[in-house]
């Protein structure tokens, strides 16, 4: 699963991540820039933000080996993923904060040490309780990484530049999903899926030793204010605007994580692929994602977000629909077709809603960023692990969640498009609403 941050998807995935690498070489070379960054200090940053990725893909499929060895249905066992993409999505509203009180550095010392402990808890861990625990710590460490690694861009680059190299540690992020499966089944096989913990333990542990020596703090006029300002937060929910391309974000990112969750336990379980073919067909999809997020923003230039949104939508509805007609098809194809399909559609809306999310916001743009993560992440994990406990199969549960987004196409057609995407409402009618 792909984990964007948010502050950027106004500025879009434009360039391959192949490039990454040469490309912050060359930003490097600008002399105009505010700070002038080191290729360490470029490697660091791109090391944090690969924590929470990291973290959600490498042990996906190692779940139904989890689940057998605690004795536990598999639902408890994907509450991994979930709960993890919760304590991330809130401790959103916290690090950032505190990333400007404290400075960059030491909230991400803390995050890589929070994220280190509790993999090797996890890796230690004897019961599904101690596992789950775990794993929400291991999500407050990722988070905090995550915010530290973007608010260093921000302080390096400033506000012209600083959308641009975003979109190359996004561009970075992509290869997580196609990656780390890969690992995790070779770990899984070889030494056990506790070996997927350690691997984490030791990826914080080497780059903690990392961002002691290299990491320099880059905010140095640390914020004065409080912490937590109920106030501000109440300001961007408030905006209509805000709470429904928010909400689209949320179903989503829903979608994604019920697949991410359930692929384990379809294609393994129930359909007896081993682990290289499990990881052939997710990787496959994370290829198709990652297409995907660099075709959206041009598809968003031609025709706009409120086309862009109502694409995504019909695409996400669709592949609800196919889900169901291949259900008795017992093959990998037929379950990853409709999936396949919804990639493609998740693209779209997220990288449109995001961007009409934070449209409004300026001075907020930090607090409207931080709780869209919280929907992102926090509202899509409750969801599905309150969706998998109602008993469905995993197509089913699926396709609930790609209809979930259906109603918003009457919002989308009302009378509001006129307002929040610039839409004339007749050649000669006058832009006053």
């Amino acid at each position: 699963m792909i984990i964007h941050h948010f502050h950027s998807y106004q500025q879009t995935i434009r360039l391959a991540p192949f490039r990454f690498i040469p490309l912050l070489e060359l930003v490097v070379s600008h002399p105009d820039s505010y700070f002038a960054p080191s290729k360490l200090q470029l490697t660091m940053l791109t090391l944090l933000v690969l924590f929470s990725p990291l973290a959600i893909d490498i042990y996906l499929p190692a779940l139904p080996l989890i689940a057998r060895d605690f004795s536990v249905n598999h639902t408890l066992a994907q509450d991994t993923i979930t709960w993890f993409l919760f304590a991330m999505g809130l401790g959103q509203l916290f690090a950032g904060p505190l990333a400007d009180k404290w400075g960059r550095r030491v909230i991400a010392l803390s995050g890589i040490a929070i994220y280190g402990v509790s993999s090797a808890l996890a890796w230690w861990a004897q019961n599904i309780e101690w596992m789950l625990t775990a794993r929400l710590l291991q999500g407050c460490g990722a988070c905090a990484t995550s915010v530290a690694a973007f608010a260093t861009v921000r302080d390096l680059f400033g506000p012209k530049k600083s959308g641009k190299m975003i979109s190359y540690l996004n561009g970075a992020i992509c290869f997580i999903p196609a990656l780390a499966p890969i690992l995790g089944s070779y770990l899984t096989q070889h030494l056990g899926w506790r070996a997927n913990f350690s691997f984490m333990a030791g990826y914080a542990f080497v780059v903690f030793a990392m961002a002691l020596c290299a990491m320099r703090e880059t905010n140095p006029n640390p914020s004065q204010q409080a912490v937590f300002q109920p106030s501000r937060y109440w300001a961007v929910l408030s905006n209509t605007s805000f709470l429904f391309h928010a909400s689209l974000c949320l179903l989503a990112m829903a979608v994604i994580l019920a697949y991410v969750t359930s692929a384990p336990v379809v294609l393994m379980q129930n359909l007896g692929l081993d682990m290289q073919q499990f990881t052939f067909w997710f990787g496959l999809n994370a290829v198709l994602n990652i297409a995907a997020c660099f075709i959206g923003p041009k598809y968003m230039e031609r025709v706009g977000p409120h086309r862009t949104l109502v694409t995504g939508v019909l695409l996400l509805g669709m592949a609800g629909f196919l889900m169901l007609a291949l259900a008795k098809e017992h093959t990998a194809l037929a379950f990853m077709l409709p999936i396949f399909i919804s990639s493609v559609g998740f693209a779209l809306i997220l990288g449109a809603a995001a961007g009409q999310a934070l449209a409004p916001f300026g001075d907020k743009a930090g607090t409207a960023a931080a709780l869209l993560g919280l929907f992102q992440m926090s509202g899509a994990g409750l969801l599905v692990g309150l969706m998998q406990r109602l008993g469905l199969s995993a197509q089913w549960m699926i396709s609930l969640q790609m209809w979930f987004l259906l109603p918003a196409l009457l919002i989308l057609f009302s009378r509001l498009k006129y307002r929040w995407y610039a839409i004339p409402e007749s050649q000669s009618a006058t832009q006053s609403e």
